[in-house]
């Protein structure tokens, strides 16, 4: 069995993914214990909870490694815990992944966004600031935007806090641009919109699905530790999960 959490970045997932990978919502912690608990042969993470929700947790990740459960993350939490626990064996695919593993990126907030709830299909209500910059990157390779407007537009980007980052917010805070000039750069930026994380996301489907349906039994090379912390977390309440497969 394959389980794929996904949420915001891919709100069709269930539609979208092939026959025999069961869908969840964006990764809690607890979730990848229990999907090795589940009998999850492999596990791709692309959305995860965090803020108001404990993420999941690194041990976790470790625990599926071990008992030799593939993980694969991209596009949003995935990536950051791809990148904090490749040495372990942990995969990683897409752009975001290779930003943040190369250096490039740094901050974990580049890729969070304010949404809507579940029962709205996710609705995105801010932008990532991954998106704004593949957006801004491909409008400049087109001719479609000049080098020193989209840098003004990203240094604006970056400024704001990921609760506030629309494509307004960031067209009203660059001050060189006149006036006359904004409802054009909307409707620019709108228009032509990257959605790097969605496509790095389906990049992490894809490879999921080609996967074996069974557990790796290579060794991981380190032995996981049953610390104290962890028979803590195991006691914790789990949140009720509604698994979706495609094709059911």
């Amino acid at each position: 069995m394959k389980i794929l959490f996904a949420g915001p970045t891919l709100p069709d997932a269930a539609a979208r993914v092939p026959s025999g990978i069961v869908c969840r919502g964006p990764v809690l912690q607890g979730d990848v214990h229990a999907a090795v608990e589940d009998g999850a042969s492999a596990i791709g993470i692309i959305d995860g909870g965090f803020e108001f929700t404990a993420p999941v947790w690194h041990k976790e990740i470790l625990f599926a490694l071990e008992a030799g459960v593939r993980v694969i993350g991209a596009a949003s939490m995935g990536a950051l815990r791809a990148v904090e626990c490749e040495a372990f064996g942990m995969q990683g695919v897409g752009r975001v992944f290779e930003d943040y593993r190369a250096g490039r990126r740094i901050d974990d907030g580049d890729v969070a966004q304010l949404h809507g709830p579940e029962a709205l299909g996710f609705l995105p209500l801010t932008e990532p600031l991954v998106n704004v910059s593949a957006t801004l990157e491909a409008l400049v390779a087109e001719g479609r935007l000049d080098e020193p407007v989209a840098s003004e537009l990203l240094c604006a980007a970056e400024r704001l806090f990921f609760k506030d980052r629309t494509w307004a917010a960031i067209v009203n805070a660059v001050t060189t641009v006149e006036d006359q000039q904004r409802a054009r750069l909307r409707r620019l930026l709108r228009h032509h919109r990257v959605d790097q994380k969605r496509l790095d996301a389906l990049e992490l489907v894809a490879t999921l699905a080609g996967w074996p349906e069974d557990r790796d039994p290579q060794p991981t090379g380190w032995r996981f530790i049953r610390t104290s912390l962890w028979e803590e977390m195991l006691l914790l309440p789990r949140p009720r999960r509604q698994d979706t497969e495609s094709g059911c």
